[in-house]
């Protein structure tokens, strides 16, 4: 029986579909912490060092969470991924894609600079330069979100709407993340989670959020959506702009009816997609892993 290293800290619920989809494939699942690995460079011996696989490197490895920490240490966790891609391993999504989701400022970099739809955006380091950008913003009527470089599920993202706002704009860890906010189509608040699997849009939903946040986290409920063939085609395209195997890609319909992309997740959950779709995530994603990775060759 082959076997598949799931890198996380938490298996939970989605550790284990996936455990059970690559069961199914006859291959067996580890899981494991990234913060448990180190390189260990001796002569003649395997240079990375996986708890539970001995001088063995697994057959491939799914990334389902690359822990937080210090530059240095998510460095450090992000040169694993790159490693075992050079030794031949599988990474499934690799390093490179993990590093350029994760960063929002770049995301929304090579998002524009494939020429897809995205919002009005500022990275910056300078707070006196970010309060003037944020002052003209609400003078000409617009708002903006203020997010954290780093994070996911809605932690440490603020709205600003009036300039009393600006006293709490607070950079992350020195850098400022303004994007203009966009202005959903219809009543209250809403976006669309587009799953996209090599290449191809599988499934999507909207998440209906409680307020301008729609993060299923954050509490907002999901309703069945059919895919029409301009928001699938910008999904597949965003993640092959961030060379991802698989994403969760968010997109907003604005007032005039055009698309956005506002993010690209490397690391999506799934659990409240596959409640109100017709499709098993985790079967689909090992499905493309093992047979267009391992059993390639």
């Amino acid at each position: 029986m082959g076997r598949i290293v799931i890198f996380t800290d938490d298996p939970g619920w989605h550790g284990k579909q996936l455990s059970l989809a690559f069961a199914n494939l006859g291959y067996r699942s580890d899981y494991v912490s990234l913060t448990q690995c180190c390189f260990a460079i001796k002569a003649g011996k395997n240079p990375i060092s996986i708890p539970g696989f001995g001088e063995d490197l697994p057959d491939a490895a799914f990334v389902r969470g690359v822990p937080g920490g210090s530059l240095e240490e998510v460095v450090l966790y992000l040169d694993f991924l790159h490693a075992l891609k050079v030794l031949k391993v599988p990474v499934y999504n690799d390093g490179y894609a993990v590093e350029h989701s994760v960063d929002k400022g770049m995301t929304s970099f090579l998002l524009h600079n494939a020429g897809l739809p995205t919002p009005l955006t500022w990275v910056l380091r300078n707070r006196e330069d970010a309060l003037h950008i944020a002052e003209s913003e609400l003078k000409n009527g617009n708002l903006l979100i203020s997010k954290p470089l780093f994070g996911s599920q809605g932690e440490g993202i603020r709205r600003i709407e009036k300039m009393t706002d600006l006293f709490w704009l607070t950079s992350s860890r020195g850098v400022y993340y303004l994007q203009r906010f966009v202005h959903c189509s219809g009543v209250g608040f809403s976006d669309n989670r587009v799953f996209v699997v090599n290449g191809r849009a599988v499934a999507a939903m909207r998440r209906r959020g409680k307020s301008w946040l729609n993060n299923v986290a954050r509490g907002a409920s999901c309703e069945r959506i059919e895919l029409d063939a301009e928001m699938a085609g910008l999904a597949v395209k965003a993640t092959q702009a961030l060379a991802m195997d698989y994403a969760g890609v968010d997109i907003i319909q604005d007032k005039d009816g055009h698309y956005t992309l506002i993010e690209v997740n490397s690391i999506p959950a799934w659990k409240g997609l596959e409640s109100v779709c017709d499709i098993t995530i985790a079967e689909v994603l090992a499905d493309d892993l093992v047979n267009r990775y391992i059993k390639k060759v």
